[in-house]
């Protein structure tokens, strides 16, 4: 049974922010360090804190020798079957480090060319340049090291769904301004006696996104065609409409060899090769799983759109009905605007618990309309104010929107509400606020999430209904 079963939830796979587990097994998903790395926010600014001080304290010890210090670092490392991600079979048993313990994980990375030369740098690095290390040690190890992340995520959801907590021991925590681990208890789900955390379905992939011959073939394999070409090898051939001289990559491959050992080998050679992988965007990268992939691992039913528009139309317009209508709103924006925001975190507090916003979004777009606002402007998240109005909202609901606005966070967000009569001049406030610099704001009544219900299946990520309000702001 998934979890949404065991504790009743209304909602489906598309509107739940975790992956909804089978906890009688395993769902063949894992948890990509560099799933984390590429998101924006919250989520990401704590867990690569946590990733990158452990990490460095991995690779301290194996350059100073300290084996003992390492495999002890690497000792706590629990079996997280409180996820129910991986590759088990029938119960969820984690096998922890990927099955082959901590000993052996740091004798393969202590025999790594990549870690003696300098060239291991993050733990996703280590699944493209070190022998025996996979996507289950390195999701084993993520999971892990991030375990404090994950205990306040699963607080906040059930806080959020209504799901009963105890306190029990949580198990150890890495400590990232202590460089130590840590035991400790919290408030979590139970089922039977055993623990259950939540993961987040933006971090999870089915396989790890540095892959060693996607790594070659991107950003390895341009500087061996470059090195035949000047030499002019009998792998060189001429494209017929141009003249231009090229190489077939598997003529490269099978010269060089694409295997880990030889990946490692052609970094050394090609340094730059690295770094252009990481940080050339859209080269390493990769979205979330989508609705219908969700919907296939955890078998769960896909997205019911009419149904979340139904329930937003069915809330009375008032204060009575504010609560209610906040939580529609925010379960159906997050199942029409997935893959390309998530992270969903209602109530969201900011200046030191000051203020409140309703509704929190992370940017995780790699394309489309939501890709395009994060690289030109300030749009590491999206924010949403709910407005349960008979009425249309006017200056003050705009301003309130705009004081949550920040340089550090973003300058885009949304004021949703039941209907505006008068869209022209709210659009007009909206655009004297952009044009002042304060930020962007798009608005949304019922018709609108309507419209974009209907844009979803053809929009493939371009939100028509957004890039027009966009366009209306910045011209």
């Amino acid at each position: 049974m998934r979890v949404s079963e065991i504790f009743h939830l209304p909602q489906r796979q598309s509107e739940l922010d975790f992956v909804d587990v089978d906890v009688s097994t395993d769902v063949p998903v894992f948890v990509d360090p560099r799933a984390i790395r590429i998101q924006s926010g919250r989520l990401h600014d704590r867990c690569v804190a946590l990733l990158q001080s452990f990490f460095a304290e991995v690779l301290i010890g194996l350059k100073d020798g300290k084996r003992a210090e390492v495999v002890k670092l690497l000792g706590r490392l629990d079996e997280p079957n409180e996820v129910h991600l991986g590759l088990s079979r029938g119960r969820s048993r984690g096998r922890g480090l990927g099955g082959v313990g901590a000993v052996s994980v740091v004798d393969a990375l202590a025999a790594s060319r990549a870690a003696q030369t300098g060239l291991l740098s993050d733990l996703e690095d280590s699944a493209l340049l070190v022998e025996g290390i996979g996507r289950d040690i390195v999701s084993d190890i993520t999971t892990n090291v991030v375990r404090s992340v994950l205990i306040d995520y699963t607080q906040e959801q059930c806080e959020y769904h209504r799901i009963p907590t105890e306190e029990v021991y949580a198990g150890w925590i890495w400590d990232a301004d202590e460089l130590r681990w840590k035991q400790v208890e919290s408030f979590l789900p139970c089922i039977g006696d055993e623990l259950l955390l939540l993961v987040p379905k933006s971090i999870v992939r089915l396989d790890l996104i540095f892959n060693p011959q996607k790594y070659y073939s991107k950003a390895i394999a341009p500087f061996h065609e470059e090195k035949e070409i000047k030499a002019g090898s009998n792998l060189v051939y001429a494209l017929k409409s141009t003249g231009e001289k090229r190489v077939h990559k598997m003529d490269l491959i099978e010269k060089y060899g694409n295997t880990k050992a030889a990946v490692v080998k052609h970094t050394n050679e090609f340094p730059a090769a690295l770094k252009i992988y990481k940080e050339t965007p859209g080269m390493a990268t990769s979205p979330p799983l989508d609705h219908n992939t969700l919907a296939s691992k955890t078998h769960s039913m896909r997205p019911d759109f009419g149904s979340l528009l139904g329930r937003v139309r069915a809330i009375s317009p008032g204060g009575h009905g504010a609560s209610m209508y906040h939580r529609a709103v925010g379960e159906l924006l997050a199942a029409v605007t997935y893959p390309f925001l998530g992270n969903m975190v209602v109530e969201d507090e900011i200046n030191e618990g000051r203020k409140r916003i309703d509704l929190t979004y992370d940017n995780l777009a790699d394309e489309g309309f939501f890709r395009f606002i994060s690289r030109h402007y300030m749009a590491s998240q999206m924010v949403v104010e709910c407005k349960n109005y008979s009425k249309d909202p006017s200056n003050p609901e705009l301003d309130q929107l705009l004081g949550r606005f920040s340089i550090h966070r973003t300058k885009f967000g949304i004021i949703a509400c039941r209907k505006i009569a008068d869209k022209q001049l709210f659009a007009q406030r909206c655009k004297d606020a952009a044009l002042a610099g304060v930020g962007f704001v798009f608005y949304m009544d019922d018709d609108d999430l309507e419209r974009l219900i209907n844009d979803y299946d053809s929009s493939d990520g371009k939100f028509p209904f957004f890039r027009e309000q966009f366009d209306y702001l910045v011209k």
